[in-house]
């Protein structure tokens, strides 16, 4: 039976996920350290995520990074627009520290994630993503995984699970399902919710190609405030992002993805069977936990409006404290917990 639960401070599942605490400085320690600042040293997360593996996989070469015991249950965390793997370092750290394989990969036009051939289409609809990560489980040769995301990942993970379900062994889809068509978006939506997607309409011009690839470093850090309106993020943190959007087919990603959503711009032939079955919106089967932020500041479809796609086991987890579109950066214990409990839903 599906069941949708608000998440407090008690989860459903007892899920007890510790971190090792450092003592901070005392006022005049810190007041030293902010005038000699010693040359940060990177912890083996870190590391992992700056220096990024690579696999052929399909049309790309997929940066990917990997943390956890080769023997793990393997899950694939997914990242969305203008995000990258960044989003999922903390949250793999804990999920690597239960014994899950966490695979983190570049989704095309970001990091360091490339086409194999010049000549291939800078596509980003929907069903290439998707595409691009069963090809990215296949080279892996991984037969199942649970697979989460946010934004355009969590589209991602929902068309996997709808399309492939035998690959999908549990979901996490933060914002719930987000899978759609160009002729679903010809209906036009009340003006609250047309004004949060103003970029979209920026991007179907010249004027916004132009505008976007002229500014993307700004014009990202925007989006990240808009979306995250209490999420107080440091520079550092968002520099460390932002180098993966300097990735030479990013622009051109970007724009096809929210033009071809709009109908503006065609998508491949190759993907048109694939499209016609995500129109029909197909429900989901694999165990599923759907997650929102209770400052979410971008476009998102209520809990309510989607639970009944989702018809194995279900449940929905609202989180409060603040929490914006960036969920599993912003809520990294949540996350991996959800994780875990899409786990437990599928045994």
């Amino acid at each position: 039976m599906n069941t949708i639960t608000n998440f407090g401070k008690k989860a459903m599942f007892a899920l007890s996920l510790t971190l090792l605490s450092v003592t901070g400085p005392s006022s005049l320690q810190a007041q030293q350290l902010s005038q000699h600042k010693q040359p940060e040293v990177d912890s083996p997360i870190h590391s992992v995520f700056q220096h990024t593996k690579k696999i052929r996989a399909g049309l790309l070469d997929v940066g990917y990074a990997e943390v956890g015991p080769k023997t793990g249950k393997p899950v694939i965390l997914l990242h969305g627009w203008p995000y990258d793997i960044l989003s999922f370092e903390k949250s793999s750290e804990l999920l690597a520290a239960k014994g899950y394989r966490v695979l983190v990969p570049y989704l095309r036009g970001y990091g360091t994630t490339t086409f194999v051939s010049p000549k291939t289409v800078r596509n980003g609809q929907q069903s290439a993503v998707a595409l691009d990560i069963i090809a990215f489980m296949d080279a892996l040769k991984l037969d199942k995984a649970i697979v989460g995301g946010f934004d355009w990942g969590a589209r991602t993970a929902d068309i996997m699970a709808a399309l492939w379900p035998e690959r999908v062994s549990a979901l996490v889809a933060v914002s719930g399902y987000l899978i759609g068509s160009p002729k679903a978006n010809e209906n036009p939506l009340p003006p609250n919710a047309e004004l949060l997607w103003w970029y979209q309409y920026y991007f179907a011009t010249e004027r916004g190609y132009n505008g976007y690839k002229a500014n993307t470093e700004a014009f990202n850090k925007l989006i990240w405030k808009t979306a995250s309106p209490k999420w107080s993020f440091d520079a550092e943190t968002y520099q460390r992002s932002a180098q993966s959007f300097e990735n030479p087919d990013h622009v051109a990603i970007v724009i096809h993805n929210y033009r071809w959503r709009l109908g503006l711009a065609p998508g491949e032939k190759r993907y048109d069977e694939l499209e016609a079955r995500l129109a029909k919106s197909p429900d989901i089967t694999v165990p599923t936990v759907t997650l929102e932020g209770d400052a979410n500041g971008a476009a998102f479809p209520p809990p309510q409006n989607y639970a009944s796609k989702y018809k194995g086991p279900y449940n929905h987890h609202t989180l409060t404290g603040g929490i914006g579109h960036n969920l599993p950066q912003e809520a990294p214990k949540e996350f991996a917990d959800a994780i875990i409990e899409a786990d437990l839903l599928s045994r």
